[in-house]
């Protein structure tokens, strides 16, 4: 089958399980999809050595003629974030600009940090020593949450809202940051030349070009996006013509960033908070606003549905070998201490200025999940590295298969049992609301 066929089967599954899902009303939809997909692709597996293999060679075959990071990084990407970024208030972003702006940058690099000098320190008591910069580029891929996991996760559960924002707007920036740190560490982690001093500090200066381009160019670039669109709407005569016009940003608005060599994420996230909260009160009525939700709202649907599913069956592309088990139970609890020493530590210094919800470090701790960008970036990894010539280990499937670990534990064990969370949260928030009004009355 060609790529397009595989495609379309991929699609007509994605609905047909969005659908069955749906049905499921313990768990969330988008956890029930990716569980339905990890049995689907089990059932493969355990069909296809009971058949003789001929069905599992061809269903794989067909995965691997799609590239998943093209498709993910290059495609669903920009409508994902651009439709999560239409429905974030700029008037309580503000309120919590200084909380995101530090558990997007400050956070992130930390728990790279963190990820990779435990791996580094621990890799040798499970059998196979790696290289520091290896355990770093872990760290790097791993560390950024990912903003279509929490975003689809989180919107239907209710958070509290100064929670919600905190969680949902440090997962839409900190996926372009976390890029440039990967390209960093990277270019670190294969570079053939020695580490002397004057290379380091060529480094160091090549790696703040790279983020004030990719991620400061970013954010301005979706900001005149989003003003010529905005000035755009009013040759619009119709309301469908305003809905469709939309879908300039996260088709050529996106295409462009990767021509003008700035971070396609950041502009889509900058360009949908600008028109989700300037143009669509100017230009479009209420009855509009309404349809313009509804029709973004599909468009995220379908591809949540279609990214959760793939997510699931990745698994019948993963290779799990002996030496590797050991790694996928640690990587684990390394990501989760990481993400809490990162959180806890900046959530010190912001308690001593405001007051917050006693659940948020929890929340936003649990809350921290990582998909398909992790994914796509392990992906990315060049093939051919070994770490291990007796086991024939590649650097490559073995960040895969921890990657891996890491992605499923956070979708179906921490996305699974947010609700309790958030209940406690609510629970708190809700009575504090109630006296204040007393008070106000």
């Amino acid at each position: 089958m060609s790529s397009y066929q595989i495609l379309c089967i991929l699609c007509a599954l994605a609905l047909v399980t969005s659908v069955v899902s749906s049905r499921v009303h313990k768990l969330q939809e988008t956890v029930a999809i990716t569980a339905i997909a990890l049995g689907m692709s089990l059932l493969l597996l355990l069909g296809g050595k009971a058949l003789g293999g001929h069905v599992y060679l061809y269903f794989v075959s067909g995965l691997e003629k799609l590239d998943f990071q093209a498709l993910l990084l290059n495609g669903m990407l920009g409508f994902l974030l651009f439709a999560g970024a239409l429905q974030i208030r700029l008037k309580i972003l503000r309120h919590q600009k200084w909380e995101i702006l530090i558990l997007a940058f400050v956070s992130t690099l930390l728990s790279t940090f963190i990820i990779g000098g435990l791996l580094f320190w621990v890799a040798p008591m499970v059998g196979l020593p790696l290289q520091l910069n290896h355990c770093l580029l872990f760290g790097a891929l791993i560390s950024p949450t990912d903003p279509i996991a929490v975003l689809a996760i989180l919107k239907k559960m209710g958070a509290p809202e100064d929670i919600a924002i905190q969680v949902e707007g440090e997962s839409l920036f900190n996926d372009g940051i976390g890029l440039v740190i990967f390209v960093a560490i990277s270019q670190v982690a294969f570079s053939t030349e020695p580490l002397t001093f004057i290379h380091v500090s060529e480094l160091f200066i090549h790696v703040s070009e790279l983020f004030i381009r990719e991620a400061v160019g970013g954010v301005i670039y979706g900001g005149i996006l989003g003003f010529l669109l905005h000035h755009f709407f009013r040759y619009c005569e119709e309301e469908t013509q305003l809905m469709l016009v939309t879908l300039l940003i996260p088709t050529a608005g996106y295409v462009m960033a990767e021509v003008f060599g700035v971070s396609g994420p950041l502009a889509m996230v900058s360009a949908g908070i600008i028109i989700g909260n300037f143009s669509v009160p100017k230009f479009f009525a209420r009855n509009e606003r309404v349809k313009l939700l509804t029709f973004w709202s599909l468009i995220e649907s379908f591809f949540n549905a279609l990214l959760f599913l793939l997510l699931g069956l990745l698994l019948l592309l993963v290779t799990f070998k002996a030496p590797l088990w050991w790694f996928m139970f640690v990587a684990i609890p390394l990501v989760l201490l990481a993400r809490a020493v990162s959180v806890l530590l900046p959530y010190l210094g912001f308690r001593l200025f405001k007051s917050y919800n006693p659940y948020a470090e929890t929340i936003l701790i649990w809350g921290g999940l990582r998909g398909g960008l992790a994914l796509a970036m392990a992906m990315s990894l060049p093939e051919g590295i070994v770490i291990d010539a007796i086991g024939g280990v590649e650097l490559r499937e073995l960040l895969l298969v921890m990657t891996y670990a890491v992605v499923v534990f956070s979708i179906l064990v921490q996305g699974s049992t947010m609700t309790g969370l958030i209940r406690r949260s609510n629970a708190v928030t809700e009575p504090s609301r109630a006296v204040g009004s007393s008070e106000n009355a």
